[in-house]
């Protein structure tokens, strides 16, 4: 079977898939490549043993890059008179591997919580970044967190609140910098975490009834995550064209539309999925021409796709460490690993999440074996099923002497890692940095010591 026949199958070297970065190689190993650096999974597990993430900070990197790079191209294909933003959401992943590539390209910061914003305080009190980045500051206002908006303001950091709800917009009267105001639209549209109802910001009618607000600069919206068709993308951003318009009737400074995150990624690798080409062209052309029509300033546009940028910049590798039967059967097996789903990839139990798998070794065997995943906790839910779908793996029969079956999980750079828990008390697993040719350990597998430490032990 020729090499691009195995490549095909696994489906790797896929822009459209985001696994042009992933190849095999002579002796049928997964490898990552970063320019004309590559590494060899396989050696990275027997080096630093399983379970093991491997974070990518050069596809982060190339992801955050095009994406700002596609945005000012449309904007000055079209005319357009606005300005692109990307703002990471750091509630992604705020591992430090993650967070300064973003930096290192351009991007700004998108923070939740009094903690994110700590991350900001240190990284500016460390030189980290140029003081002229600009920092949003979404979710739930606490005192402290407003004490330190106006901390980082009063040294000079664009720090922009916004405004969530009526308690917030009294408190923040008394800000001196610029501020944004959230809207909760009633469109839904199709994505695999659509909510029902919204408590953040306000409603149109109520938005448009607050009049002039201090410092205004910044629409914001989120409509939902994992985005799965562009017109899902588009409507909103109409709509938030009107609110916009609206809203500048009385607040003439405001000049920024916050898009907030969505933009989803092709988890499954298969079918057709939008690509961030087609979004922003539809994005910038629906601007242009309603701002045209309009006669009104062409706003800014914000964007904080964090899920788009940094789910691909990550692997989580497991070793299979037995088999067993489903069913009376046969014909499909269990391959049990030496790591837990509810622990390390939560998705695939709260959210139901599909995954990408494919081995790490023997990927050109023709012999394969039709499998389920089951986690190492004792909860029936920690598993993998791919929705009832059969996953081909190769055969652990046909394992050499002394040999493992590793296997590789893709896109789990988004939001496995802060939701991760320690379910049956299992430590998380070790984690290794590829960056410009050489492998780092930056967080080591946890002891039982150390996991009973958390738990007062």
């Amino acid at each position: 079977m020729k090499k691009n026949h195995y490549k095909q199958f696994w489906k790797l070297g896929r822009e459209e898939y985001n696994t042009q970065f992933f190849d095999i190689n002579e002796d049928g190993n997964l490898m990552v490549k970063e320019g004309n650096y590559q590494y060899d999974v396989y050696e990275l597990l027997k080096k630093y043993g399983s379970p093991l993430e491997v974070a990518l900070p050069s596809i982060l990197e190339n992801r955050v890059r095009n994406l700002i790079d596609i945005f000012d191209a449309y904007i000055k294909l079209y005319g357009y008179k606005g300005k692109f933003y990307y703002h990471y959401a750091m509630k992604v992943n705020q591992n430090k591997a993650f967070v300064l590539p973003v930096v290192a390209e351009g991007g700004h910061f998108d923070v939740a919580s009094v903690n994110e914003l700590w991350i900001v305080k240190r990284m500016l009190e460390q030189q980290r970044f140029n003081p002229k980045i600009r920092v949003i500051c979404n979710g739930p206002k606490t005192e402290q967190y407003i004490a330190l908006i106006e901390e980082l303001r009063a040294k000079g950091l664009t720090i922009i609140p916004i405004i969530e709800d009526y308690q917030e917009l009294e408190r923040l009267k008394s800000f001196k910098g610029e501020t944004g105001i959230r809207l909760n639209m009633s469109i839904r549209v199709k994505s695999h975490w659509d909510k029902r109802f919204n408590r953040y910001g306000f409603r149109e009618d109520e938005i448009l009834k607050l009049g002039k607000i201090k410092n205004l600069s910044i629409l914001h919206y989120h409509i939902s995550s994992q985005i799965e068709k562009v017109d899902g993308l588009v409507a909103p951003f109409k709509r938030a064209l009107y609110i916009y318009e609206k809203l500048r009737e009385k607040n003439p400074n405001l000049d920024t539309i916050d898009i907030g995150g969505g933009a989803g990624v092709p988890y499954e690798k298969k079918g057709k999925f939008y690509s961030g080409k087609s979004a922003i062209n539809r994005i910038v052309k629906t601007a242009k021409s309603y701002c045209e029509k309009k006669g009104i300033r062409h706003p800014n546009i914000i964007a904080e796709w964090g899920r788009y940028v940094a789910a691909p910049a990550q692997l989580t590798l497991y070793k299979v460490l037995t088999e067993k039967t489903v069913d009376e059967g046969g014909k499909r097996k269990w391959y049990v690993i030496d790591g837990s789903f509810m622990n390390d990839l939560l998705d695939t139990w709260a959210l139901r999440q599909k995954w990408h798998v494919t081995p790490v070794n023997n990927m050109k065997t023709r012999k394969l074996q039709k499998v389920w995943f089951a986690g190492s906790s004792c909860d029936s839910d920690d598993k993998y099923t791919a929705g009832g779908s059969d996953i081909s793996m190769p055969r652990l029969d046909d394992l050499e002497n002394g040999e493992n079956q590793y296997i590789a999980f893709y896109d789990t750079g988004a939001y496995q890692d802060p939701l991760a828990s320690h379910h049956c008390l299992l430590s998380s697993p070790a984690k290794v940095l590829c960056q410009n040719g050489e492998t780092r350990l930056v967080r080591r597998r946890e002891t039982s010591e150390e996991v009973g430490k958390e738990f007062g032990w």
